[in-house]
C-alpha cells in the first residue's frame, strides 16, 4: 500500500512538472520567430495571442516570397515590445478551409487579430515601417509624458515613418478624439511636465501649443490655436502630409484621401540642386496656402507620370499646374512655366491667377487610364486570366488532336 501511494505521488509530481505541463499558449514559440500555423493549431493560436499578425500565403506566390524576409525581420522587434505582437503564417493554399473561413481571395493576405478579432491589414509591408505601424495598436491613443527624458524617448521610439503631434500645456480632451481617429497615421502625446529646454528644441514660445514633427521630411511646425471647431482637425489633417509632397507610388496612395487641389511642379530632375532651391520656395508657399497641397515630380524620376501633364525631357521646365488628383488639371494663363529668376514672385503670381480663375482646363493623358488598368489587374484577375489562357490552350490542344484523329479515320475509310 505504501509503495502504491509513493508511486502515485511520483506520477502526480511528474504530471505537474512545469516542463511537461502544457497549455494552449505553451505550444507556441515566443522567441521572436515567425510561427508556422496549420489547420490543427490555427484556432489555438488566435486564442493564445492578444495581438497576432497572420500571413496567409501560398508557396508558389512570388509576392509571398518577397514578403517573407520582411516579416522575419519584423517579428523579433514586435515580440520584444512591452505588449508583444507576434507574427504567424499559414499556407492558405494547402489549408483551404482556413482560407474560406477568413475569405482569403489573394496572396499574400495579412490579417491582424486583436484579442481574436481579425481586421484586414492594409498597412506598409517593409519591416521597419511595418513595425512602427503595428506599434500604434499596442500604445495609447494619446501618450502621457511626464518629463523631458520621456518626451525625447517617445520621439525617438516613434521612428521616422509617421508624423508626431506633441501637445504642450494642452488638455488631453482636446486631442483625444483625433488621437483615436488618426491613430494609424500619426503619433499623439501630451507633455504633462517639461522644461524651457523643450521649448527651445521644439521651437514654441507659449502654451498651449501643438507641435508637429515630421521626421521623414525634417519638418516642424507649431499650432497655437484656436483649438475649437474645425481649426484643430484641419491642422492635423493637413500636417499628415509634408509641406511639399514628392510624387511617387507611396504618396499617391496618401493623396487619394485628400480633397484639396494639388499644385504640382514638374522638373527635369528633382535631385538637381536647382530643383532643391525651387522646393524650398514651394515649401514657403505651402506654409501660407494650407488649403492647397504642394507637390513635385521629376521627369527623370517618373517619366510616365509627368507625360500625363504633357511634360517630357524635351519640354521647357519647370512647369506648374493645379491637379484635381484625378483626371483633370489646370494651367494658369501666363504662368505655364517658371523662369530662373525670382521664382518666389512667379509662384505668387501663379497662385493669384489660379484663385482668380484665370486658368485653362486640360484632361490628363495617361496616369488616370493606367490607374484604371492597375485597378483591374488584381491578383484575382491575374489568376482568372491564367486560368482562361490555360483552358483555351487545352481546348486548342484537344481540338487539334480530334481533328487529326478524324482525318486519320477518314483516310482509313478511303
Amino acid at each position: 500500500m505504501a509503495n502504491s501511494i509513493a508511486i502515485l505521488f511520483v506520477w502526480i509530481s511528474i504530471l505537474l512538472s512545469p516542463s511537461l505541463a502544457t497549455t494552449g499558449e505553451d505550444e507556441f514559440r515566443r522567441d521572436g520567430s515567425v510561427i508556422e500555423l496549420t489547420s490543427s493549431n490555427f484556432d489555438a493560436a488566435i486564442s493564445a495571442f492578444d495581438f497576432l499578425l497572420v500571413d496567409f500565403y501560398a508557396p508558389w506566390c512570388g509576392h509571398c516570397k518577397r514578403l517573407s524576409p520582411e516579416l522575419d525581420a519584423a517579428a523579433p522587434v514586435l515580440a520584444g515590445l512591452s505588449k508583444p505582437i507576434f507574427i504567424a503564417k499559414v499556407d492558405a493554399d494547402k489549408y483551404s478551409k482556413i482560407s474560406s473561413k477568413y475569405e482569403i481571395d489573394g496572396f499574400p493576405t495579412l490579417k491582424f487579430f486583436i484579442h481574436g478579432v481579425p481586421i484586414e491589414y492594409t498597412g506598409p509591408r517593409k519591416a521597419e515601417i511595418l513595425v512602427q505601424y503595428l506599434k500604434k495598436f499596442v500604445t495609447p491613443d494619446v501618450s502621457h509624458l511626464e518629463s523631458d527624458d520621456a518626451i525625447q524617448n517617445f520621439v525617438d521610439s516613434a521612428g521616422k515613418s509617421f508624423p508626431i503631434f506633441l501637445g504642450f500645456g494642452l488638455d488631453e480632451s482636446l486631442i483625444a478624439e483625433f488621437g483615436s481617429k488618426y491613430k494609424k497615421k500619426a503619433w499623439f502625446a501630451i507633455a504633462k511636465d517639461f522644461t524651457e529646454d523643450m521649448m527651445l528644441i521644439y521651437d514654441f514660445d507659449k502654451v498651449p501649443a501643438l507641435v508637429l514633427i515630421n521626421p521623414k521630411y525634417s519638418e516642424k511646425s507649431v499650432f497655437y490655436g484656436p483649438f475649437e471647431g474645425e481649426f484643430l482637425e484641419d491642422f492635423i489633417k493637413q500636417s499628415l502630409l509634408p509641406l511639399t509632397v514628392p510624387i511617387n507610388h507611396e504618396t499617391l496612395k496618401m493623396l487619394k484621401e485628400e480633397t484639396r487641389k494639388i499644385v504640382l511642379t514638374i522638373v527635369q530632375d528633382e535631385m538637381h540642386e536647382n530643383s532643391a532651391q525651387l522646393i524650398r520656395v514651394l515649401r514657403s508657399a505651402a506654409n501660407a496656402n494650407r488649403d492647397l497641397i504642394f507637390s513635385f515630380v521629376g521627369v527623370k524620376q517618373w517619366e510616365e507620370f509627368a507625360d500625363g501633364f504633357d511634360a517630357t525631357k524635351s519640354s521647357q521646365l519647370p512647369k506648374v499646374v493645379v491637379w484635381d488628383g484625378n483626371e483633370e488639371y489646370e494651367l494658369v494663363v501666363g504662368s505655364e512655366r517658371l523662369e530662373e529668376e525670382d521664382r518666389g514672385t512667379q509662384i505668387s503670381r501663379f497662385l493669384e491667377g489660379y484663385r482668380q480663375g484665370n486658368t485653362i482646363k486640360k484632361k490628363l493623358k495617361g496616369p488616370s487610364f493606367m490607374g484604371f488598368i492597375n485597378s483591374l489587374i488584381t491578383v484575382n484577375s491575374i489568376y482568372l486570366i491564367v486560368f482562361i489562357v490555360a483552358v483555351l490552350m487545352l481546348v486548342q490542344h484537344f481540338g487539334g488532336q480530334s481533328g487529326d484523329n478524324s482525318q486519320a479515320r477518314g483516310e482509313h475509310l478511303d
